[in-house]
């Protein structure tokens, strides 16, 4: 970048240190935030990871299903087919369950106190939201990372993936696009920022494609118009038209809409772990508005805090979304059902549409999560 944002500061440091000399035997990504995670795994394995080698010593572990005695067993063996092995230990929160862990973090102490220096551990801690202001962090939250810290913290450099702040996010758009090719106005990129509630995942999907647009027009520069007829689009297949249909219990439109989506995405896990994401953000929301009575946008901006706020072309439909949820527990249940199926795509199932249609059909109330674990 041009110059230095605050809320990419900590990912710019993080691959510095890990490309050189610095780097730790182990680090913890803190945070839910998307973009910065993926710009963090796509540094380490541009730096580490030589594509030719990827399947030797590239490894993606869940400890839901490999505990961290096995991992910690295949972080220290050398690998006789790479000089090199890097781990992404996703699922952290399992370390922070039931139970006292004592074996668990006593092998994990034992291990950096003599680590192989051919691997690199970095433990995913995604099950943690930190704000673009942490001073409005969730309670919760803020005791998981506190735990986080004081346990692996003490082995591994901690690295917090905040939420991208708005302004950030506005000169993130007017960097990306010069490189791109076509410089974007101020207004246009503070445009598509507020049209995208600084979502950064679909708001770096959507610059690529109005670049491409405006290329394809021979256009000087993106301007607020081209955002306005371009991005029209991406707001008719967002999520929050996904959720109204599951609000209203219309399982048909709520699959076509799906759809839509997955039509409208590039392929991989990272698209589909994306779209469940923002569908988890969503449900928060509903669940915020819900529990505080919100019944006006006013209202609205008062409990949900910045980096957490609706785009403002959703504000009334999302408002009237969770007043339909009379009983608050179907959204608590419906946030379960969405971290099952975030799980789920995390362990690289064989078809992923056929994990959020499930999902949808639940949140949808067709059948329930009995019935679709039997039929799986």
């Amino acid at each position: 970048m041009a110059k230095s944002l605050r809320s990419f500061a900590a990912v710019e440091r993080f691959l510095s240190e890990v490309s050189g000399d610095a780097r730790r035997p182990g680090y913890v990504l803190l945070g839910s935030e998307a973009f910065l995670y993926q710009m963090c795994r796509r540094g380490v394995l541009s730096a580490l990871v030589p594509p030719e080698l990827r399947d030797f010593c590239l490894h993606d572990i869940d400890l839901a299903e490999t505990s961290i005695f096995e991992t910690l067993d295949l972080a220290q063996t050398p690998s006789l087919m790479a000089p090199f092995q890097v781990l992404f230990i996703r699922n952290v929160k399992s370390l922070y369950g039931r139970g006292s862990k004592k074996d668990e973090f006593a092998a994990i102490d034992d291990y950096f106190r003599r680590p192989n220096p051919q691997a690199l551990l970095i433990f995913v801690a995604d099950h943690i939201a930190l704000p673009s202001d942490v001073r409005r962090m969730d309670m919760t939250d803020k005791e998981r990372a506190e735990k986080i810290r004081e346990t692996l913290g003490e082995a591994c450099s901690v690295v917090e993936l905040q939420q991208v702040s708005e302004d950030d996010a506005v000169a993130w758009v007017l960097d990306a696009a010069v490189k791109g090719g076509t410089p974007f106005s101020d207004d246009a990129a503070r445009e598509l920022v507020d049209a995208l509630g600084a979502d950064m995942l679909t708001i770096a999907s959507e610059l690529e494609k109005l670049l491409l647009f405006a290329q394809a027009e021979g256009a000087a520069r993106v301007e607020v118009v081209d955002v306005e007829t371009m991005v029209s689009a991406a707001k008719q297949r967002s999520l929050y038209e996904l959720t109204d249909a599951i609000s209203l219990k219309d399982a048909p439109r709520a699959l076509a809409l799906l759809q839509g989506l997955l039509n409208a995405s590039e392929g991989g896990d990272e698209a589909a772990i994306g779209h469940v994401f923002m569908l988890a953000k969503t449900y928060r929301q509903m669940l915020i508005l819900n529990e505080k009575r919100v019944t006006d946008q006013r209202a609205m901006w008062g409990v949900l805090w910045p980096g957490f706020r609706v785009a403002p072309f959703a504000a009334d439909q999302l408002i009237a979304q969770a007043r339909r949820y009379r009983d608050r527990g179907e959204l608590t249940r419906g946030l379960r059902a969405i971290a099952r199926a975030d799980l789920e795509l995390r362990s690289s199932p064989p078809d992923k549409k056929l994990v959020l249609e499930r999902l949808v059909l639940q949140l949808c109330g067709v059948v329930r999560a009995e019935a679709l674990a039997e039929a799986s």
